[in-house]
């Protein structure tokens, strides 16, 4: 059985991967850091929670696929009702910032409608079924096991390879990926040679979202819904694609990857650290100030590489780390 720190830094660093691929994603088609990404993934794990406990499917991973719909399908909306019309009005980058703000706070309300709903309705077979009766605080759905280690250590990075593979034939081998990557590099040219711009942004969200819903829907089954989860995590998604460097979608996995492992296993190891100094009072209280990690490392790479680590020319340095050997 591999130690329980190393197996949650992996599946975490991988579920933090996925989701920054929707932040990425969003950013390249309309330039606009969009704060409300983390919805997209909480909508994915309500998605597959409700699907889970309601319908009462033999495993939560069959219902992931609903986390990827409802994901996708909300980003869409977001984008057509919210920052297509301010980009046609000509709004500065500051304005469309604070829409995706305005619309975080406003997926939040709505969070609280459906915990309540969910709680008034179906209350008692949350009860019955363990879960409190309510949304705020589920457990994490139940896992099968690989060795005595959780089966996520196996699904979570296998699922951001297959996503990585995924996207980077859709992008260098597909008519739609060329046509992606020449609407955003120039939409007016992209326009000229008969690009149709709107529906492949409007894709291009949907994918966002549907990958971004995924990590949520397996987000559920590692730990569950914890109360403020979109503000929980909307800091690692952040740091994870500027580290990775915020106009790339490799840049941004590698990020994730990197922020979300680091984050955990150095909370751990400092929690450790502290608890043999100074007691364990001393030593838990490291943990709330966990979010402060990725944000740490993220200036501090960001103080060697201003572009994220996608700009840093690893050849160059590899082969002059190779002279040096030799």
């Amino acid at each position: 059985m591999i130690d329980p720190v190393i197996s949650n830094s992996i599946i975490y660093g991988s579920l933090v991967g996925l989701m920054c691929v929707g932040l990425t994603a969003t950013y390249l088609t309309t330039k606009v850091p969009n704060f409300a990404a983390s919805d997209f993934v909480v909508v994915g794990i309500y998605a597959s929670a409700a699907a889970y406990i309601l319908w009462g499917v033999s495993s939560p991973y069959l219902t992931t696929p609903l986390s990827v719909i409802f994901g996708g399908g909300v980003a869409v909306v977001m984008y057509l009702l919210t920052l297509r019309p301010l980009i046609r009005r000509g709004s500065t980058l500051v304005v469309l910032m604070i829409a995706t703000l305005a619309v975080d706070i406003i997926f939040i309300g709505i969070f609280e409608i459906f915990v309540d709903y969910m709680g008034s309705k179906y209350g008692r077979i949350l009860n019955n079924r363990g879960y409190g009766g309510q949304f705020y605080s589920l457990q994490q759905l139940p896992d099968f096991k690989i060795f005595g280690n959780p089966g996520l250590l196996l699904i979570a990075p296998l699922v951001l390879v297959l996503v990585t593979v995924g996207l980077y034939f859709l992008l260098n081998k597909s008519k739609f990926g060329i046509a992606m990557r020449a609407a955003i590099e120039n939409s007016n040219l992209a326009k000229i040679v008969g690009i149709n711009v709107e529906r492949v942004y409007i894709v291009s969200w949907f994918l966002a979202g549907g990958i971004a819903g995924l990590a949520g829907g397996l987000t559920a089954i590692w730990t569950g819904t914890p109360e403020g989860t979109s503000s929980l995590i909307i800091v690692d998604i952040f740091a994870g694609s500027v580290l990775g460097g915020l106009g790339s979608i490799y840049g941004a996995i590698i990020g994730g990857l990197i922020i979300g492992a680091s984050e955990t296993y150095l909370a751990v190891q400092l929690d450790r650290l502290f608890s043999a100094l100074y007691g364990p009072s001393v030593g838990s209280q490291v943990l709330d100030f966990q979010k402060g990690i990725p944000l740490a490392i993220m200036i501090v790479v960001l103080l060697v590489a201003p572009q994220g680590l996608i700009s840093v020319n690893w050849r160059k340095i590899g082969t002059r780390l190779i002279t040096r050997l030799r």
